[in-house]
């Protein structure tokens, strides 16, 4: 049995899921189809071992904001990652590539690397892993493997492959003829009618050793850097920070561009089953379970007398009801509602430019903040008050600190809060609240088996989350508020 490390990319931010995408917290962590987030799902997909594949603890390339939700949402299904790598700065995902390769030969110099994005959707594993264990076979000849996704369709928003022959039907690495960008709906019918040319997917398969070597061939100047920011990486919580001046010193480029197009040795694996990367809310619908009129729905959404739409409610509070639609996508948010023709859902990236040019904080910035011990969502902002949901996890706790401008109160909603104020503490229940007075010393645990959710409503004269003195933190580094 092979045994391969799976290397998850997750530190983009989309913009054409808007609004349930955001920079803060983009479509890879959201339940776009089911129980799961792609992130989680894509996790899943290479965790365990089956027939003649096993795979070992993936390796997580994410930043900084996204460190504890990534851990959350791996809790959340039961695995347990190897290495998580902070990228200080965003630099594509050559560097990204090249820093887990690095990381995968320091303890085995034979490790083979399965390069995921963590947004995509497969729902046939068992066609994927077959993919996988066909594309081993040219790996082992020291070949660079990449996964080629069989069109149904002449799709202008993909690049593709092509490749040197047709495949045969055995599902067997092909050699890479050439890479094709985006072409224009004319070009994209006739790549689709030879029979030669695969949508690329951006998953790779290769030896960690192999693809250094590449590196040193094609993008020699990124290997310093990138080793440099490993060598001199620091550990943070679990968490293995890359060294951000050498990290940031690194070109920005993709591993197509840096590497794979020069390559002489990259051979494609055809992949026939389905597979989508959710680009758009049109692909969301199109992957949807919908009526027999094509209307797909999601939460708290109705239809009536509408055909091939998208309605998608994420509030419980929020009734969406269309009525009389026709190729319409309607997405409301607690802050943000999202109404537009189907057929331009690629362009939801101008909606996103419009309000980040108005400097409209729903245009990058959700209301929820995710941290180690949990996370905290605004629910209400006044004047002179704000009004938050704190959920926290079983035996976690935050900083004891204090505040110079606002005074709190807590009611504890679900589960006990051990909460300390000043020299008092006091275990609290559900229906239970207590009063933390402007200055003072105060935090809060909980120290049960269950989640815990309190309603705090805060009031004073100003309200902002860099009002903090942390006295005692076992998470500071790189908190931020609220820790």
């Amino acid at each position: 049995m092979t045994q391969i490390t799976p290397v998850i990319l997750c530190g983009g931010s989309g913009t054409r899921l808007w609004p349930l995408s955001r920079k803060s917290f983009p479509k890879q962590f959201a339940q776009l189809l089911g129980p799961e987030s792609l992130f989680q799902a894509s996790a899943a997909r290479v965790h365990g071992a089956f027939d003649d594949l096993e795979f070992a603890p993936p390796v997580i390339l994410t930043n900084s904001d996204f460190r504890f939700i990534v851990t959350e949402q791996l809790f959340e299904v039961g695995i347990d990652p190897g290495a998580i790598l902070i990228e200080p700065a965003s630099r594509n995902t050559a560097p990204a590539v090249l820093a887990a390769a690095m990381h995968a030969v320091a303890t085995n110099p034979e490790a083979i690397l399965l390069i995921a994005p963590s947004d995509h959707v497969i729902p046939d594993a068992a066609a994927f892993h077959a993919a996988v264990s066909r594309g081993l076979e040219a790996v082992r000849g020291g070949a660079l493997v990449t996964f080629g996704i069989e069109p149904d369709r002449a799709e202008t928003g993909y690049g593709y492959l092509e490749l040197s022959q047709k495949p045969d039907g055995s599902g067997r690495a092909i050699p890479l003829k050439t890479f094709v960008e985006k072409p224009d709906a004319k070009t994209a019918a006739h790549m689709v009618e030879a029979g030669t040319y695969f949508w690329n997917a951006g998953i790779f398969l290769f030896a960690a050793k192999d693809i250094i070597a590449a590196f040193e061939k094609y993008a020699a100047d990124l290997v310093a850097p990138v080793r440099a920011a490993l060598e001199h990486a620091t550990p943070d919580l679990g968490f293995l920070r890359l060294e951000p001046e050498a990290w940031c010193g690194v070109r920005n480029i993709s591993i197509d561009y840096a590497v794979m197009e020069k390559a002489e040795t990259l051979s494609v694996v055809p992949f026939t089953a389905s597979w989508s990367d959710l680009g758009s809310w049109e692909a969301v619908q199109q992957q949807g379970k919908g009526d027999a009129n094509g209307v797909v729905l999601s939460g708290a959404a109705q239809a009536i007398d509408c055909s091939n739409s998208l309605l998608r409610s994420e509030s419980s509070n929020l009734e969406l009801i269309g009525l009389g639609l026709d190729g319409i996508m309607a997405v409301a948010m607690p802050d943000a509602v999202l109404v537009a023709d189907l057929s331009r859902s690629q362009d939801v990236k101008l909606v996103v430019e419009t309000l980040k040019a108005k400097d409209i904080k729903q245009a990058e910035a959700f209301s929820m903040d995710h941290r180690p011990w949990g996370h905290f969502e605004t629910l209400v902002i006044g004047e002179r008050f704000q009004v938050k949901r704190i959920y926290v996890k079983p035996g976690a706790k935050l900083s004891l600190q204090s505040h110079h401008h606002r005074s709190e109160h807590w009611i504890v909603v679900a589960g006990t809060a051990k909460v300390t104020i000043d020299a008092t503490e006091r275990l609290m229940t559900e229906n239970e609240s207590v009063y933390i007075p402007l200055g003072a010393r105060h935090r809060l645990e909980n120290p049960g088996k269950v989640p815990m959710i309190l309603i705090e409503v805060q009031t004073g004269t100003y309200l902002g989350e860099d009002d903090i003195i942390r006295y005692e933190d076992d998470y500071a580094r790189g908190q931020g508020a609220k820790g």
